[in-house]
C-alpha cells in the first residue's frame, strides 16, 4: 500500500512537471508575441512560487533547466553585451609595477591573473592606473577605493559583481571615497546592508563617471553622499529592479551634490522607490528611457525634491498601472535648498498608463522659473504648474498616435507626424541633438526632423 501511494504520488508529480514544462513553453511563445522574453516569464513564475517551499523545491530546478535550455540568463546576469573601446596607445602592459614611460599602468584582474580580485586591486592599484577586469562572476568581491584617479573597466560582456550577502563597510558593493573615477562595463547585483540602503556603488566624494554598466536587484543602484564638490555622470547604463521595497531607496539616489548628469540610460522596474531622485544643485537629464512598464511599481519616475537647476531634455518617461505614486515628475516638494531653482523641460514624451489618471509634472510654489517646450503628455493626467510657468508647443496625445506603445515604442505614426508638424523654438542648450534608441544607444537627430516629444525618427 505504501509503495502504491508513493508510485501514485510520483506519477502525479511527474504529470504536474510535464504540464508545467508544456505550460511554460506555450506561455513563453505567447509572451514573446507581446514583446517579452521567456526569461521574464521564468522570473515571473519564480516570484509566484515564493512562499511555497514544497513547490519551490521541485519547480525551481525545472525552471532553471528550462531557462538554460532556452539559452536565457537569469535576471541577475541579463546584461547587454557592450563593446569596450580600445585603450589608447602607449599603455604599459605589465601588471602591478612602476610604469616605464609615464603612460597609464594596467592592472589586470581575473581568476588567472596575479591580481585575482577587485578587493586586491583596490588595495594595490596606484593612482592613474587602468584596472582591466576579465569576464567572470566575482562573488562577494566588495571593495573600498581610495585612489585619487582611476579607471576600472570590464573587458567584454559578463563582468559581474554579485554581492552574495557581503558589503564594503556596511554600505555597498563598492565604496568610492574621493577621487576622479571612471567605471565601465561592469554589473553590480544584489547589494544589501542592514539599513536597507545597500548600493551597487556608494559615492562619498570626488567625481564619478559610470558608463555601460548594469545595476540590478540592489537596494540602491547608485547612492551618493552630499557635498557641492561631488559630481556624477551616468551614461548608457541600465538600472533594473532596484529598491528595498520601503520607498526610501531608489534606482539612483543623488544627494545634495554639485552636478548630476544622466544620459542615454534605461531605468525601469524600481521596487516601490523612485527611478531617479536627485537633490543636486545642477541636473542634466537627457535622452533616457525611464519606464515603469508592466509589473513595475515605482513611485516617482523623476524627482528633484529640493529644486536646483534641472534641465530635462529628450526623455521617454512612462508610468505604469502599478505605480505607488501617481506623480511622474516632481520638483521642489521638500523645500527649495539651492539659491537658483529652475526647471526646464523640452521634447520629452511622458506617458501615463495609470488607469485613474495622475500628474505629469508637479512643481511646488517658490520656483524661480518653470519652462516647458514641445513635450508630449500622453494618457489621462494633469499638470500642476505655477501660474507663471512659460509653456509653448506642448501637445496631448493618446496611444493610437504611436507605433507600438504596448511595447514602449513611442515613435509617432506617419499620420501623427503630419498632424503634429511644427514646434516652438528652443534655445540651443535645450534643443535635442539625439534621441534614445533601445537598447542603450543614441541616434543623432537632424534639426529639420524635430517633432514634439522625445522621438523624431519615422517608423520603418
Amino acid at each position: 500500500m505504501v509503495r502504491s501511494r508513493r508510485a501514485l504520488l510520483l506519477t502525479a508529480l511527474l504529470a504536474v512537471l510535464a504540464l508545467l514544462i508544456t505550460g511554460i513553453g506555450a506561455a513563453a511563445w505567447a509572451y514573446s508575441r507581446i514583446g517579452r522574453t521567456p526569461g521574464e516569464l521564468i522570473d515571473y513564475s519564480k516570484r509566484r512560487l515564493e512562499g511555497h517551499p514544497n513547490l519551490e523545491l521541485v519547480a525551481l530546478p525545472v525552471l532553471d533547466a528550462v531557462g538554460g535550455w532556452l539559452g536565457e540568463p537569469d535576471k541577475a546576469t541579463r546584461a547587454l553585451p557592450f563593446i569596450v573601446p580600445p585603450l589608447p596607445p602607449g599603455v604599459v602592459t605589465a601588471a602591478v609595477g612602476p610604469p616605464e614611460s609615464g603612460d597609464p599602468m594596467r592592472v589586470l584582474v581575473g581568476p588567472t591573473r596575479s591580481v585575482t580580485s577587485l578587493a586586491l586591486a583596490a588595495r594595490s592599484a596606484p593612482d592613474g592606473a587602468v584596472v582591466e577586469v576579465d569576464p567572470g562572476d566575482y562573488l562577494a568581491d566588495v571593495a573600498v577605493w581610495n585612489q585619487r584617479k582611476l579607471t576600472i573597466r570590464g573587458m567584454g560582456p559578463g563582468v559581474r559583481l554579485l554581492a552574495g550577502g557581503r558589503s564594503a563597510e556596511g554600505k555597498a558593493i563598492w565604496v568610492i571615497r574621493n577621487g576622479d573615477f571612471t567605471v565601465e562595463n561592469i554589473t553590480f547585483a544584489g547589494g544589501r546592508v542592514a539599513d536597507r540602503n545597500g548600493a551597487g556603488i556608494r559615492l562619498e566624494g570626488g567625481r564619478l563617471v559610470v558608463r555601460q554598466c548594469l545595476f540590478h536587484d540592489n537596494e540602491s543602484g547608485i547612492l551618493t553622499n552630499a557635498g557641492e564638490d561631488i559630481e556624477l555622470d551616468v551614461e548608457n547604463s541600465e538600472f533594473s529592479h532596484n529598491g528595498a521595497g520601503d520607498g526610501q531607496s531608489h534606482a539612483i539616489y543623488v544627494g545634495a551634490i554639485g552636478r548630476f548628469r544622466l544620459s542615454g540610460s534605461y531605468i525601469h522596474h524600481a521596487n516601490v522607490g523612485h527611478l531617479v531622485k536627485s537633490r543636486a544643485k545642477r541636473n542634466r537629464i537627457e535622452y533616457n528611457r525611464l519606464t515603469d512598464e508592466s509589473g513595475g511599481q515605482a513611485s516617482y519616475e523623476l524627482e528633484f525634491p529640493n529644486g536646483g537647476v534641472a534641465e530635462v531634455v529628450g526623455n521617454i518617461v512612462q508610468q505604469g498601472s502599478g505605480t505607488r505614486n501617481s506623480v511622474m515628475l516632481s520638483y521642489g516638494v521638500e523645500g527649495y535648498g539651492w539659491p537658483v531653482n529652475r526647471l526646464a523641460m523640452a521634447h520629452n514624451t511622458l506617458v501615463n498608463d495609470r488607469r485613474y489618471g495622475g500628474t505629469f509634472v508637479r512643481v511646488a510654489p517658490g520656483a524661480q522659473a518653470v519652462w516647458t517646450r514641445n513635450n508630449l503628455w500622453v494618457g489621462p493626467g494633469r499638470l500642476n504648474l505655477p501660474d507663471a510657468a512659460d509653456s509653448a508647443g506642448d501637445r496631448r496625445a493618446e496611444w493610437p498616435a504611436f507605433v507600438q506603445p504596448s511595447r514602449e515604442d513611442y515613435r509617432l505614426t506617419e499620420a501623427a507626424r503630419a498632424a503634429m508638424a511644427g514646434i516652438a523654438p528652443v534655445p540651443p542648450a535645450l534643443a535635442p541633438r539625439y534621441e534614445y534608441q533601445h537598447p542603450l544607444r543614441l541616434r543623432p537627430v537632424p534639426d529639420a526632423a524635430l517633432l514634439p516629444g522625445a522621438l523624431h525618427s519615422p517608423p520603418r
